[in-house]
């Protein structure tokens, strides 16, 4: 989206205007991506877990861990200051650095997407603070994981992850991020129930047996910018073909899919305690 400084995968970013490209085109890393992230992750909470969701889900009837997935795109519309504040929370800039995270450099004061989430994550915790804060930091958490997963927004700094890339997807102008956050997935025209069948059928991640790969942000961060530095990622051409969607729509896929599992992973470390 950026979404954020440069819009991983929507007020920055993710959400990106991805109507642009398509109109009325179904979103990935846009609203849907992040709907699927916390749909994936559901199954797999704790029941104290979830009793604690639900609990602070209440000060805001019909909420559920999936509708509130997309809040942090929605900022800059529904509440700009706190948008403008948490636009570079979306992402970090850290492939020139051979995916290597150093924060001093990628992430000053906290303000990258590892940062961001391991701060919101501590706020969740803490039960000293009042449900209305704690609220809104599960939104920021569970909306930060998906963020985390898609490869352009831990990517390279220079074109503000692929944003500035222009190239020609389906007979249109657009770029490379905003491909990645929904336009690989237009084609596909699912919705998020059949969608979410489809990322379930996958093989689970044994990644995530990895128990600090579980608990470390900055891990999956390195872990997702190594995608976005594979060969082929950025299209010769500029052009996006059939081939190129063959070959990372899968990819895309799994990161959704990983995504999902590893939120369920840290929200339960968070929540189901005492």
């Amino acid at each position: 989206m950026n979404k954020l400084h440069r819009l991983l995968l929507p007020a920055v970013g993710i959400t990106l205007a991805v109507s642009a490209l398509i109109p009325g085109q179904a979103l990935a890393w846009g609203a849907q991506g992040h709907r699927l992230v916390a749909r994936i992750a559901e199954p797999n909470l704790h029941p104290a877990t979830k009793a604690e969701i639900d609990r602070l889900l209440a000060a805001e009837p019909g909420a559920s861990l999936s509708s509130i997935a997309p809040w942090a795109d929605q900022l800059r519309g529904n509440d700009p200051d706190l948008g403008k504040r948490s636009a570079s929370w979306h992402y970090v800039n850290m492939a020139e650095d051979d995916c290597a995270f150093s924060p001093p450099k990628h992430c000053a004061n906290g303000n990258c997407v590892v940062g961001a989430l391991q701060e919101q994550s501590a706020l969740l915790a803490n039960r000293q603070l009042s449900d209305a804060e704690r609220l809104q930091a599960l939104k920021f958490v569970v909306h930060l994981v998906g963020d985390l997963h898609q490869p352009l927004h831990a990517g390279y700094g220079h074109d503000r992850g692929g944003n500035n890339y222009q190239l020609q997807f389906n007979g249109r102008g657009t770029n490379l991020h905003s491909v990645w956050d929904s336009g690989m997935f237009y084609t596909l025209q699912l919705n998020d129930d059949r969608f979410l069948q489809r990322l379930q059928a996958l093989p689970s991640p044994g990644r995530l047996r990895a128990p600090d790969l579980q608990r470390d942000p900055a891990l999956w961060a390195e872990q997702t910018c190594r995608i976005a530095t594979r060969k082929g990622l950025y299209p010769s051409g500029h052009k996006i073909d059939e081939r190129y969607t063959a070959t990372w729509e899968p990819v895309a896929e799994a990161q959704l899919r990983l995504g999902g599992e590893q939120l369920a992973v840290l929200l339960n470390q968070l929540l189901d305690t005492p």
